[in-house]
């Protein structure tokens, strides 16, 4: 139904409080976790299924977004979402045990998973299909900018609070987001009356589980070299191999394969796993880099890192218009070609560095994340029939989601990895003959065992810094590699897609 500018603006205000509340839960949690131990008395390994319980139970319930959308209606599933991610969101706070926060954790990630895939089908639905790229650059400030922005907020309400404040900080966006729905959403036409594919979402979200933990714990757990981590790609393999089988042969498969021969939609898919490998993987090894080896506290490495939130904000307001006029398949090679600028210049970051370093790499990051985002997005959903969007935003969310998830373990991976080499390159040439070891020896006399501490420590952190500078420089080939994707695309035009709808019918 059309709506007036004015229902528009409050339908857009509600749907980015909704988007960034969730997104910004992403890692605010992550900073809080040191209390958290201490609160709960619990070991360092422990504690990390409360950021892994999270991930994988959104990771598991965003497949299901779409057909409960068009089953139930998207303001029931959308209130729901929000009011139970709000009350989950209490009780983590007010958690007294590890358990009971996991699985407050767990219960926050199944309602909040809906909310990114439906905020983005109902923007795409509000607006006409000439301005899906404004659409697209409003609903990417809240999944880029509150991950950002995450770290500083819970460094803050860490450092001048409590950690349960890390939490509590939904409370009010969640009363505030549910009383708008309330107010200005209309229920939309049920129009799916399909079965409900049990075996197909069961398969498709064990293998979802599975390799949600595989990528989360293979870097901790040596990936191959542990039995876990085997079990848990053997069962994703056999449980995708099932819901493929399953899909091929049903009448009514739990995920639309139509989605599939769309090819701006798979390959902007693809696109956007990158975007969000590239993206998050990077900001978590720009935040441990800066803390873990140039002593930066929480609240810094927040600040000069936050820059890139403010480039991304500045460029989606042009992009909005931009986009209108400009073939998307130029911004997004130029948005690539700018991305790949930024990492190259990390892959040149050196410890005795200054901050205008990092804040002009984080600008540039910014640029070129917004230039790809937004464009790949529109492209994405140009040739899809509209009364697809609640399945394709699903589809396209869980990519996104599994991404971000394969880029941070990847990088994670190899900067241990890469570490252990440089480190025993760079210890092979220190022998007690050397005159310059022999020197440092004798500054500490009696205290030789002292002086190779120091000598190890120093190589250590020289070891840690090449091999963020190797993360960074396959970072920036991975964007250039994937640019010759972009001649498959088509630009957004031609037929209508519910034309094309009816026509596939």
């Amino acid at each position: 139904m059309p709506l007036s500018p004015g229902e528009r603006r409050a339908v857009v205000t509600v749907l980015m409080v909704a988007a960034t509340m969730q997104a910004t839960d992403t890692t605010i949690a992550n900073v809080a976790l040191p209390r958290m131990q201490g609160t709960f008395s619990a070991a360092q390994d422990q504690m990390t299924w409360v950021l892994t319980s999270y991930i994988v139970a959104a990771a598991i319930t965003i497949p299901l977004t779409g057909w409960l959308a068009d089953r139930f209606g998207r303001k029931r599933v959308f209130l729901f979402s929000i009011i139970g991610f709000t009350m989950a969101s209490a009780l983590c706070g007010m958690a007294e045990s590890l358990g009971q926060i996991v699985l407050f954790r767990v219960l926050q990630g199944i309602c909040g998973a809906a909310l990114m895939p439906l905020c983005q089908a109902i923007l795409l639905d509000i607006y006409p299909r000439e301005q899906h790229g404004r659409a697209m650059a409003m609903f990417s400030i809240g999944v880029f900018v509150g991950p950002l922005a995450g770290p500083i907020l819970g460094g803050y309400l860490t450092d001048h609070y409590s950690w349960r404040w890390v939490f509590y900080i939904n409370l009010p966006l969640g009363v505030l987001a549910s009383l708008g729905v309330m107010r200005v959403f209309r229920d939309a036409a049920q129009r799916r009356r399909d079965p409900f594919d049990f075996f197909g979402f069961a398969t498709l979200s064990i293998a979802i589980g599975a390799l949600q933990l595989l990528l989360d714990r293979g870097s901790v757990k040596d990936w191959f070299g542990s039995t876990e981590i085997c079990i848990e790609a053997a069962i994703a393999l056999f449980a995708l191999y099932l819901f493929v089988v399953h899909a091929l042969t049903s009448d009514h498969p739990f995920v639309r394969l139509a989605l599939f021969r769309d090819r701006n939609f798979v390959t902007g898919s693809l696109f956007m796993i990158v975007v969000g490998c590239v993206t998050f993987g990077c900001l978590a090894l720009v935040v441990e880099m800066l803390q873990g080896l140039m002593g930066y506290s929480v609240m810094d490495s927040g600040l000069v890192t936050f820059p890139r939130a403010l480039s991304s904000l500045a460029l989606m307001v042009v992009m909005a218009s931009a986009i209108r006029v400009v073939d998307p398949r130029l911004l997004v090679a130029i948005g690539f070609l700018i991305t790949s600028y930024s990492m190259w210049s990390m892959s040149h970051f050196a410890l005795m560095m200054g901050t205008n370093a990092v804040i002009l790499t984080s600008l540039w990051s910014g640029l070129g994340t917004s230039l790809c985002t937004v464009p790949i997005t529109a492209i994405a959903f140009s040739t899809l029939p509209s009364a697809w969007r609640n399945e394709s935003s699903a589809v396209y969310s869980l990519g996104r989601n599994l991404g971000s998830s394969a880029g941070i373990s990847l990088v994670q991976t190899l900067l241990v990895r890469n570490t252990q080499i440089q480190h025993a390159v760079l210890a092979e040439h220190l022998t007690p003959y050397r005159l310059d070891v022999l020197r440092h020896s004798l500054v500490y006399g009696a205290y030789q065992h002292a002086s190779l501490l120091q000598l190890n420590s120093e190589i250590t952190v020289q070891a840690g810094m090449v091999a963020y500078v190797d993360d960074y420089h396959l970072m920036f080939v991975l964007t250039l590699v994937l640019l010759p994707l972009l001649l498959i695309l088509r630009k957004p035009g031609g037929a209508p897609a519910d034309l094309q709808h009816e026509l596939v019918e």
